[in-house]
């Protein structure tokens, strides 16, 4: 058979798969036929289907017609399928073949949070629509169909909805604290069905307010509500610091999570890149695997969608920086991560191909992954003496004043920090290794 016919016939099957899998009532029956239809199509045992399966149930049951349609369409048919061929054919001329691309349209934020990178920005420090429909198209050209939008407050853009609306054939998720999202503007993603929003929350009531602010918490919970009454699927987000660890991976945060109608979690751990000079927020390395094992645990009785974004390195292999995923900051520097604050390019002056294509993002690929340990993937505070070698790389600048504080002042700290998390990690590594 032609390999084209045999691409399009694969595509085809798979989007009536997608597209049923809601449908699936929750049997034995069914669920040994979706495992089937979905290890054929993603070419890997499913681990925990049965949650995923609940988890596709609250969906089916709880989002509106038009936004399943679009996450359907848009995240999961077109962004993991069907523009597959193209991100294959940018490996094969030496691009990354990103599957999301992070923007930050502004720094601004309404909120003062402590240990948050987001202060002292002004409206003239925000991202031009032009160049946001800019790095939207030129990344559909690549095969990016999943686009992060973060800050920030991104909705202090008023000019946020107009970017959802004119690329409605993509999938937006956006990282908000909630304050702005009135019952108006989620009406807006009701109708246009191509976004869902992650809303920050650092724990339950007495905890988030104290970092995020009174009445944080319970603006939060009102969002929610907002969101699930017009079908809007959400999610939450929260940086995980070494305070509130064990009360975000608890059963009772988890269960009001679900009950508010959450269909996933993002967990980020704290990073010391705002230039205050201080290790002590971040989990201890013990903690880390704390989380790990909480993970499993969740994954295997919640039905709810965890991604540890760390713990969960291992599935892709590593840091996935500037190869997967990079970030274009409100100034439009090129970053190969949200954490990591320096670039050797900026999207105002080149292409995103020329970006993704610079000596420093080239450099950081080749030496992925940066450590055999996969739990341990990142060059900034898993394997610090990898960052520093990319600021001696010619042309490579600091994107934020005090971006140097974690390569330079903070050395010692995360030299410590280092060798304990691998000698935590060593026989967690050990252990998985062997399962696979």
């Amino acid at each position: 058979m032609n390999m084209g016919i045999k691409i399009k016939l694969r595509g085809k099957i798979a989007r009536c798969a997608i597209k049923a899998l809601v449908k699936f009532p929750q049997n034995r029956v069914s669920e040994a036929a979706i495992r089937v239809v979905m290890e054929r199509i993603w070419r890997q045992k499913i681990a925990n289907l049965t949650q995923i399966l609940a988890s596709v149930k609250r969906f089916s049951v709880n989002t509106n017609k038009n936004c399943q349609e679009k996450i359907l369409e848009n995240l999961a048919f077109k962004g993991l399928i069907e523009n597959q061929p193209i991100r294959d054919e940018a490996r094969r001329n030496g691009l990354p073949p990103l599957y999301t691309i992070l923007i930050s349209p502004t720094m601004r934020c309404n909120l003062k949070c402590d240990g948050c990178y987001a202060k002292s920005y002004q409206k003239k420090d925000d991202l031009p629509f032009e160049i946001m429909d800019k790095v939207i198209k030129e990344g559909k050209e690549m095969g990016v169909a999943f686009f992060t939008i973060l800050g920030g407050e991104p909705f202090l853009r008023e000019d946020l909805f107009s970017l959802f609306e004119k690329h409605s054939d993509v999938y937006f998720q956006v990282f908000t604290n909630s304050t702005l999202l009135s019952e108006e503007a989620v009406k807006k993603l009701a109708e246009m069905g191509n976004v869902t929003t992650q809303l920050s929350i650092e724990g339950l009531k007495e905890r988030n307010d104290k970092r995020r602010g009174k009445g944080h918490f319970e603006k939060v919970m009102t969002t929610m509500d907002i969101l699930s009454e017009h079908g809007v699927p959400f999610g939450y987000s929260v940086c995980v610091t070494r305070e509130n660890v064990e009360e975000v991976m608890s059963n009772q945060f988890l269960e009001l999570m679900i009950q508010k109608g959450a269909f996933v979690g993002w967990y980020f751990l704290y990073m010391p890149v705002c230039g205050d000079r201080n290790t002590d927020p971040m989990p201890l390395p013990e903690q880390r695997k704390l989380m790990k094992e909480r993970r499993d645990y969740i994954r295997a009785h919640y039905p709810i969608l965890i991604i540890d974004f760390w713990n969960d390195a291992p599935y892709v292999g590593g840091c996935i920086s500037a190869k997967y995923y990079c970030h274009i900051n409100n100034f439009g520097d090129v970053e190969p991560c949200i954490f990591a604050h320096f670039a050797q390019a900026n999207i105002k002056n080149c292409s995103l191909k020329e970006a993704l294509n610079c000596e420093l993002f080239k450099r950081i690929r080749s030496r992925q992954p940066f450590d055999e340990n996969l739990f341990l993937p990142c060059p900034l505070i898993d394997n610090p003496g990898e960052s520093r070698t990319f600021l001696k790389i010619p042309g490579v600048y600091p994107t934020h004043p005090q971006a140097v504080t974690l390569i330079e002042d903070l050395k010692d700290d995360l030299d410590k920090y280092s060798q304990e998390v691998h000698r935590v990690y060593a026989p967690v590594w050990e252990e998985w290794a062997k399962q696979k």
